[in-house]
């Protein structure tokens, strides 16, 4: 059995038993306290209108190398980055990585932080404060459409685009089972029975689907902090988020054709999240400076999978950038 259909199976039989999502809130509430104290911010919490983002910087010294920025996809959190990618990027630039609005340790701003470019808008702001000017911003999965929205909303100020498997066009499939449950009614008790009750375990599981077909790397779920993503408040804001974001990505793709700054994208042949004909290919032939690699036999996490792909394409970007 797949292992979000079990979990959905194992919360509708608590909610059976129960019946009331309020009976769930103090085991849920104390289990995301326990999450909270054994997953700390990495980074500093800046304030950008009364709410506040998650923003680590590390690497290279202000003004002695380029500024690259680091957005992860959806219900992650920059983590996602610190376990190998930042690492290997630090002696060669100034790394700025970030957690999106609503997610990890970064406040929500409600319905306005659905559209990606807001979303750009508040990390710009965010970021701003620290001192990143003309950035190479990189952009992994949802995080592609935080980035090609950063691009526009600040077309001269960005620097280039790498995409890493990154969600750019509108899409016909619908979403998977958790993403149409999650606009029913039904949906915040389960979520609630989930941060409550749903094993650990679970989302390793769910973790590793994502790396198909690579393993999943020893050691990742216990740095990523899996239990930032199961809490109610970022299962909420990421399901709304990912259910949104088709209108918003369906009004932001025809614009796409105005960008001339460099964009690198890298897509797994065999990713099985982000197609790559209804994404990167469509992009390359919007965008005057868009470049295509695609990785044979590889799928959707390919900055832990072919981190030296990743590298070499920021590398590019930053040669080409303006």
């Amino acid at each position: 059995m797949p292992p979000l259909r079990a979990l959905l199976l194992a919360a509708f039989a608590i909610l059976t038993l129960t019946g009331c999502e309020a009976l769930f809130d103090p085991a849920a509430s104390r289990r995301e306290a326990r999450w909270l104290q054994e997953i700390p911010p990495l980074g500093d919490l800046i304030e950008v209108e009364g709410r506040q983002v998650h923003v680590l910087v590390t690497g290279r010294p202000r003004g002695s190398a380029r500024d690259v920025v680091l957005i992860h996809g959806s219900n992650g959190n920059l983590r996602d980055f610190t376990f190998d990618l930042v690492p290997r990027l630090q002696s060669g630039f100034r790394v700025i990585a970030v957690d999106r609005p609503g997610l990890g340790y970064s406040d929500t701003w409600g319905e306005i932080d659905s559209d990606p470019r807001e979303q750009a808008r508040i990390l710009q702001q965010a970021l701003a404060q620290v001192g990143v000017t003309r950035p190479i911003v990189v952009g992994h999965s949802y995080g592609g459409a935080v980035a090609m929205g950063w691009a526009l909303n600040a077309p001269l100020e960005t620097g280039a685009l790498v995409l890493i498997s990154g969600a750019t066009h509108p899409w016909d499939e619908d979403l998977s089972a958790w993403y149409r449950f999650n606009r029913t009614a039904l949906a915040p008790t389960v979520r609630a029975a989930l941060a409550a009750f749903a094993p650990e375990p679970a989302a390793h599981r769910a973790i590793a689907d994502l790396f198909a077909p690579d393993p999943l790397p020893e050691g990742y779920v216990a740095h990523f902090g899996a239990g930032l993503s199961m809490r109610r408040s970022s299962q909420a804001n990421n399901v709304r988020q990912v259910n949104d974001l088709l209108g918003y990505i369906t009004e932001m793709a025809p614009q796409y054709a105005q960008l001339t700054l460099p964009i690198e994208i890298l897509q797994g042949a065999r990713d099985p999240v982000i197609a790559q004909e209804t994404h990167g290919d469509r992009l390359i032939a919007q965008a005057s400076g868009a470049r295509l690699t695609v990785i044979e036999d590889a799928g959707h996490m390919l900055h832990h999978t072919h981190p030296e792909a990743v590298i070499a394409a920021i590398r590019r970007a930053a040669s080409r950038a303006r």
